[in-house]
């Protein structure tokens, strides 16, 4: 199963949520990458890396897709926002998601910037293995 579908099939599996129609494989695809929400996954690393972030994200975090790819995704908070950002991701892995959260971000540049009703939730493939996590991101202002 390739990233995308992973992040639409686990999205509505551990959420009972939609995230797009998933008829079909390669418009899941495009969908995800192109929509009006920004979507972001980091994977099982000591220090996890992201390893997806749709167009909105790298608009939002002002990455390129090589950059983003790169980053921890710890870096994508400030220092003050470390401790929650850390109580969210042992929540959401403990409960399977976290929905509603609110949460200040930086970008590259370092325009600050609050993530708004994210719902973060925790990947596993079809055999039930343990993939990392991902974030929904419907809406956010700059701050």
């Amino acid at each position: 199963m390739g990233h995308s579908l992973l992040l639409a099939h686990s999205f509505i599996k551990t959420t009972g949520l939609i995230l797009c129609d998933l008829s079909t494989g390669t418009e899941v695809v495009q969908y995800l990458y192109n929509a009006p929400f920004a979507l972001v996954s980091h994977g099982v690393e000591e220090d996890p890396i992201f390893n997806y972030g749709n167009v909105k994200a790298q608009e939002l975090w002002e990455m390129s897709w090589n950059e983003f790819v790169k980053m921890p995704s710890r870096s994508s908070a400030g220092i003050l926002e470390q401790k929650d950002r850390d109580a969210l991701l042992r929540e959401a892995k403990e409960k399977g998601y976290v929905g509603q959260y609110f949460g200040v971000r930086i970008s590259k540049s370092g325009k600050i910037f609050e993530i708004q009703d994210t719902v973060l939730w925790t990947l596993y493939d079809e055999n039930n293995v343990y993939k990392g996590q991902a974030a929904f991101i419907p809406r956010w202002r700059f701050l």
